[in-house]
């Protein structure tokens, strides 16, 4: 839509009326943060942005979600959009049961095969991997993560990792920085996961 094409933020800029797959857009929001395709998927399912948000608050009731309310359903900062760290665990938690979502979360980058908008088609990197190889941070533990940053949340970092033969879901919020700064919400999550298992 017009609305979901000119979202602001992170996105992939796929163009009003551009048609691509449900899968591909699965892809951009949990690989790419993208906005714009957060938007669309929202719309599509719930009728309307607004919709979907309705759903997603029900939701977070049903998980117990006890300190979370959406006001939108891409996190960008708007007066009464909360959560905390331990519910987007839960929410975390939950997802990761999903198979299809453990596949998509642990992917380092996916190709949208050719659009009516991009005949060429495209590729596009998890943003919490690409910071990781830009910043020369390696970690064994770490499966997946979605990033997030906003001036009012900093920067925050929903991740899975692995330690002593169990996964969790690991949450750090209101890191100092910005997309200019070391990424130290993806060192904070490194630091942990390493405790995790006595290195």
């Amino acid at each position: 839509s017009k609305k979901a094409s000119e979202m602001g933020g992170s996105q992939i800029w796929f163009k009003e009326g551009e048609q691509i797959t449900i899968d591909d857009a699965l892809k951009a929001i949990c690989v790419v943060s993208a906005n714009d395709v957060t938007v669309a998927m929202a719309e599509l399912i719930g009728g309307s942005e607004e919709n979907f948000v309705n759903m997603m608050n029900a939701k977070a009731e049903e998980l117990g979600m006890e300190n979370t309310h959406f006001m939108n359903s891409h996190g960008i900062d708007e007066e009464g959009h909360y959560t905390t760290a331990k519910d987007l665990a839960r929410l975390l938690e939950h997802a990761w049961e999903n198979g299809d979502f453990q596949a998509i979360f642990t992917k380092r980058s996916y190709t949208v095969p050719p659009t009516d908008g991009h005949p060429e088609g495209f590729t596009f990197y998890s943003l919490m991997f690409q910071e990781m190889e830009q910043s020369g941070i390696t970690s064994d533990h770490i499966l997946g993560g979605k990033t997030g940053y906003t001036s009012e949340a900093g920067l925050c970092l929903a991740s899975v990792g692995t330690a002593g033969g169990k996964t969790y879901a690991l949450v750090t919020a209101k890191a100092d920085g910005s997309h200019d700064t070391q990424p130290y919400h993806i060192l904070d999550a490194v630091s942990v996961f390493q405790k995790l298992n006595g290195e």
